[in-house]
């Protein structure tokens, strides 16, 4: 059962969903991510219909070993602030709680305060930055955000392990940004929502990346315990 008007029940297999924005007016998301697998949404909901008391229906063998969400997501390249190349989903998403959002290293606009936001939260959370919670910041200008511009920055933000700055090639992050839903042509044209999401429990949410941090931090809270 649906949570909540901001909630999925395992991404990316339900659409339209509302995000999080205190003080704001209700907005619709945009749906580019989720209409890829609408047939194998449908195919989740049947399955919940019939968990009330009903037999559930025999399920096919998974013959090359991956779940949907490694089959949606990827296991496209990454590279964070050190230098350290990382799969999408089985090294960022796979079993984790994460907190996703996309920004640009010379960015003059909303990205600096949303990731000081991020770093309040960060920071809110203590050690479970890096345990209980993943922090991905994933760059729209790959081209010029290189490992070491992003290191810079993250040391700008005291960023702590457990919160990568993300960048690659063009082309791969591209495809990431895509499959996130937070992809733009225009790098300035970015968005201000951070994905804040639980891989194992299938619960994700949208939020304001300029809200309060400790209403972000209780966002993350609602997740974790999915």
């Amino acid at each position: 059962m649906v949570k909540s008007i901001n909630t999925f029940l395992i991404v990316p297999f339900a659409e339209p969903v509302e995000y999080y924005a205190p003080h704001k007016r209700r907005a619709t998301l945009n749906r580019s991510f989720l209409i890829r697998v609408s047939l194998l949404s449908a195919a989740v909901f049947l399955l919940l219909a019939n968990m009330n008391g009903q037999q559930k229906p025999a399920t096919p063998a998974n013959t090359d070993g991956q779940s949907a969400a490694q089959k949606y997501f990827t296991d496209v390249l990454l590279t964070d602030q050190d230098g350290t190349k990382l799969r999408l989903y089985s090294d960022l998403l796979k079993g984790k709680v994460v907190i996703i959002n996309p920004f640009f290293a010379t960015c003059t606009g909303s990205c600096l305060p949303m990731n000081r936001t991020l770093a309040k939260v960060q920071e809110a959370l203590g050690d479970r930055v890096g345990k209980d919670v993943v922090m991905i910041s994933i760059t729209v200008d790959p081209t010029m955000d290189t490992p070491a511009r992003l290191k810079a920055y993250a040391t700008q933000l005291k960023a702590k392990p457990g919160w990568h700055f993300l960048t690659g090639d063009k082309e791969t992050v591209d495809f990431a940004q895509k499959k996130l839903g937070q992809y733009v042509e225009v790098r300035e044209n970015h968005s201000n929502i951070v994905i804040i999401g639980n891989e194992r429990t299938g619960l994700w949410k949208k939020a304001y990346g300029l809200a309060r941090p400790e209403e972000l931090v209780k966002i993350v809270d609602e997740v974790i315990k999915g």
